[in-house]
């Protein structure tokens, strides 16, 4: 039986950027918040309250574009709690991010029982003309819809941003150095706050993809570790910007590729192509973090430091 033969190359393409897109927001959001220097593991809860919130609104308002709104303005606020737990009363960063992944996913499961079973309105596919018409490419680059193109140009924006801009420059200085920055005049708290938010807003529109587009419907606990993936690959990718866009792709192309495989009916037990994602990454980060790697020295140095104002 010719397993591979059976699996369309383009197809495979296109769902590998559908399936990668949702991990992508959260990274890229991840890893702004940590490039300011604050280590936040309540990833996977951000993305379950987004993916409940952008659901709920989008039912209830019959529009996709609000839910996705409702997604980040969710993420947002839920990270604006680990905000000032952790920079104004200066809780642990590990604990309370631990925390607000228990908490994200406690309260996506007492929200989401009226909605169970309910489908949510379609969001319309972006085919850009005559690009979408060419064989091949068309289908894999330029039939998706619009979150797909925000989330590459998300990228593009943070890479920008932190190489060019003056932002850049003082959210990496805060990141680097907070008690420096502190000295320079730079709101260190608010710096960090700001981008906290800014870290949530995108892991509530990933996780608002999850139950809009790529499986419409809700599901309690439907995001299954892609927050922690997410946060994986913010360490795979250096902390650089373009490095995440190519993890996220690297995870979606390992994800859609065991489903295929499985559909083509590979004599593999199921469980282990299912786990097969999530070896491989904790295998890309065992290689990436052995010994002394650039990897690890291009973390920001006070990450996960707590900055308290002397005076």
């Amino acid at each position: 039986m010719d397993i591979f033969g059976s699996i369309n190359l383009w197809v495979l393409l296109a769902s590998l950027m559908v399936a990668a897109t949702p991990i992508l927001l959260a990274a890229i959001g991840e890893l702004v918040v940590e490039k300011a220097g604050v280590l936040n593991l309540g990833v996977e809860g951000m993305m379950i309250t987004g993916a409940i919130c952008g659901f709920a609104v989008a039912v209830e308002s019959g529009s996709p574009a609000l839910g996705f709104l409702g997604a980040a303005v969710g993420g947002a606020v839920l990270s604006l709690i680990f905000g000032v737990l952790t920079q104004v009363l200066l809780a642990n960063q590990v604990a309370t991010g631990l925390a607000l992944t228990l908490f994200g996913l406690g309260f996506s499961a007492l929200i989401g029982q009226g909605y169970i079973g309910v489908r949510p309105p379609a969001m319309p596919r972006l085919d850009i003309p005559v690009l979408a018409e060419l064989p091949g490419l068309g289908r894999v680059l330029f039939r998706h819809d619009v979150i797909v193109y925000l989330s590459i140009a998300l990228v593009a924006g943070v890479w920008a941003m932190l190489r060019y801009s003056r932002i850049g420059l003082i959210l990496r200085a805060v990141g680097e150095n907070h008690d420096a920055a502190h000295a320079l005049g730079y709101k260190v708290v608010r710096i960090r706050i700001l981008a906290i938010m800014f870290g949530g807003a995108c892991a509530g529109l990933g996780g608002a993809y999850l139950s809009l587009i790529r499986v419409p419907q809700w599901t309690e606990g439907m995001t299954a570790g892609a927050g922690w993936i997410a946060l994986a690959i913010v360490v795979f990718a250096s902390w650089r910007p373009w490095r995440a866009l190519l993890g996220a792709y690297l995870f979606g192309g390992i994800a859609v590729l065991q489903l295929n495989l499985q559909a083509a009916g590979v004599r593999i037990p199921v469980e282990y192509l299912s786990m097969s994602p999530y070896l491989i990454t904790i295998l890309v980060l065992v290689i990436m973090s052995s010994g002394r790697s650039r990897a690890a020295l291009n973390a920001p140095a006070s990450l996960g430091k707590s900055f308290h104002a002397q005076g």
